[in-house]
């Protein structure tokens, strides 16, 4: 007996029985305890077949809903991915401008350094810096035996 027959002889049952025959959406949608109470009357096999189309029934459901919730996921990953490889990019192009500016004012640093090396002997101190971001080099006074 093909599968549309059995489900044929089980509706022509529950028909004979009194029983209105129930669609896939209303099997799948009654309560376990509505489903006995509509299942009264049928024959052992029955009652087994359609539980067990009920089942299989909402298996494919729970798998149907897996899947969208797999991709719904995946997308949703995607979509970060793709942002945070945008924010990593717009850090790497940051960071190379500030490297940029470091070397830079290290060049400004050092020209600054030769120059106040080349105006005077002996070491230079530098005292405190200014917030304007201009060093401030002071010359050591002169020893009474250098004048």
């Amino acid at each position: 007996m093909s599968n549309l027959q059995k489900s044929n002889h089980i509706y022509k049952a529950k028909k004979e029985s009194g029983l209105r025959a129930l669609s896939d959406h209303e099997l799948i949608q009654l309560t376990v305890r509505d489903l006995n109470q509509q299942l009264r009357g049928l024959s052992k096999e029955e009652v087994a077949r359609l539980k067990q189309r009920r089942r299989t029934l909402k298996n494919r459901g729970y798998a149907a809903s897996c899947r969208e919730k797999r991709v719904s996921q995946r997308e949703e990953l995607e979509h970060q991915r793709v942002a945070l490889a945008a924010e990593v990019d717009g850090l790497a192009r940051e960071n190379s401008s500030m490297k940029g500016e470091l070397d830079s004012l290290r060049a400004r640093y050092l020209a600054l350094q030769a120059f106040a090396r080349s105006m005077g002997r002996g070491t230079l101190v530098p005292t405190r810096v200014a917030t304007s971001g201009v060093i401030t080099i002071v010359k050591p006074e002169a020893k009474k035996s250098d004048v």
